[in-house]
């Protein structure tokens, strides 16, 4: 018997961590284009810099970043255009950079190790690839064992693929939300702790919005409709970001379109690589103020948008979502699923029995996670084979003391009920999972190559949380 149908907008306890059910039918498996040499290559050089991130007299802080500029890089591109992009890397470390979101070609994906060699200092390598699908997605250093310091260092970035059609809008306003780890002088503090990788990760004490402290201050007509593009680059930091002011409708989840919903209590959940696109109207008068606050300690505004001059007068229509991917199945059917369990583990242990004390871990630094008790590694053997359009259901436990954040490359899932009897209209690449809870979700692997399923905290991911899976 067919599920029953989804309700018309996502729970708050879904994008929680709760799951979904649904039953799909394969579509024929999207195509990637090469794009060809003659198209116009961007280059980005990777470079120690520096940011006014504390107010003297502490010093500037050292960081790195994409052609010398501290606020991170937005790249733009039309629905069906390419990306060529040639990054120089002048930094001290190997780097290279992941597309978070894109259901990218396997070569593309930017995973130092697996799915490319490390870029070297001093050495170049260029990203070529046509996204297959419009959305927001997060563009984060990401090398086995080495992640956490350039991102801790500054390296992050946007990129955004236009709808051919997108909805009418007045501007169209892009946030990244990054932190970091300083000293009173405005230093960093040191990378690879253990303590922090066996545990929460490394949170900073300073929040960055696009690059700069916060709160960020943007000016627009009174009456201006917004589409705001939210995505979280820290390290560790998970958070709820709130909006006041005006009502805000999500129009698209981790890049992929959903029907138009306003979160509960203006509220969202807000994990490392997760991204949201929202629609605003501001107040038609001027003076009028949005706000987007963290929900870190008693609250941290990261934006406030204001309306200054002349009203914008114009009927607006009502705010209606952004259409479809068509290139994402309408359906699948589970009953032929491939089934496969994951089983996070490790860390250092908290004594529930002792309030207040530091949980502690005494292992191998470099193997704190498992996956199935496997630590990842580039030469770790994938955790599961499927043949492309093979439709994956995975039950993910988290029997380890801490909430986890994962992210399927290459690939949009949904979550699943646990009864199989619905489905949230939305698709996600990055969920979270309380400890002690399991998940399950499902996917359409259409997408050939070796994908991991990895931690979003990246002093986990470089520590030995993730797999991976292969399609052929």
């Amino acid at each position: 018997m067919p599920p029953r149908e989804a309700r018309s907008g996502p729970s708050r306890r879904a994008l929680l961590g709760g799951v979904a059910a649904f039953a799909w039918a394969p579509r024929p498996a999207f195509s990637q284009s090469n794009p060809s040499a003659a198209q116009a290559e961007t280059t980005w050089t990777t470079a120690p810099g520096k940011a006014r991130l504390k107010p003297e007299p502490a010093q500037e802080t050292p960081i790195w970043c994409f052609d010398g500029k501290s606020v991170p890089p937005v790249l733009r591109i039309k629905h069906g255009e390419a990306v060529r992009l040639k990054l120089e890397n002048k930094t001290e470390k190997p780097l290279s950079l992941h597309w978070h979101g894109v259901r990218n070609q396997n070569a593309m994906d930017g995973v130092g190790g697996v799915t490319q060699p490390p870029i070297a200092p001093g050495a170049t390598f260029t990203y070529a690839f046509t996204p297959p699908d419009a959305g927001t997605s997060v563009i984060r250093p990401l090398v086995v064992g080495g992640s956490s310091e350039p991102s801790g260092r500054g390296l992050s970035g946007m990129l955004v693929v236009e709808e051919k059609t997108p909805p009418p809008v007045d501007r169209d306003l892009s946030f990244l939300l990054q932190d970091v780890r300083l000293d009173d002088d405005g230093q960093p503090l040191p990378f690879g702790q253990v303590a922090f990788a066996a545990a929460s990760g490394r949170l900073g004490n300073l929040v960055t919005l696009n690059g700069k402290p916060i709160p960020d201050a943007v000016e627009v007509p009174p009456g201006s409709r917004l589409r705001l593009r939210i995505a979280n680059a820290c390290n560790a930091r998970t958070t709820r970001i709130r909006f006041d002011g005006a009502k805000a409708y999500v129009v698209a989840v981790d890049g992929q379109p959903t029907d138009t919903f306003e979160p509960l209590r203006a509220t969202l959940p807000f994990a490392p690589g997760t991204r949201y696109d929202l629609l605003v109207d501001m107040p038609a008068e001027a003076g009028g103020t949005v706000t987007i606050n963290a929900l870190i300690g008693s609250g941290l505004a990261l934006a406030t948008i204001t309306t200054r001059g002349t009203p914008l007068t114009q009927k607006r229509p009502e705010i209606k979502g952004i259409g479809n991917n068509t290139l994402l199945p309408a359906e699948v059917r589970l009953q032929n699923a491939f089934r496969r369990d994951l089983i996070l583990t490790g860390g250092a242990k908290v004594d529930k029995d002792k309030p207040g004390v530091e949980p502690a871990y005494t292992g191998d630094p470099t193997r704190i996670w498992q996956v199935n008790g496997v630590s990842g590694a580039a030469s770790a053997a994938p955790a599961f084979s499927v043949k492309r359009s093979q439709v994956v259901v995975l039950t993910v436990r988290n029997d380890t003391s801490f909430l986890q954040t994962l992210h399927v490359h290459g690939h949009a899932f949904r979550l699943l009920h646990p009864l199989d009897d619905g489905w949230e209209p939305y698709w996600l690449d990055t969920f979270q999972l309380l400890d002690g809870k399991l998940a399950r979700i499902a996917f359409l692997a259409d997408n050939p190559g070796r994908w991991l399923i990895s931690s979003t905290v990246l002093e986990r991911f470089d520590t030995g949380l993730w797999t991976s899976f292969e399609v052929s």
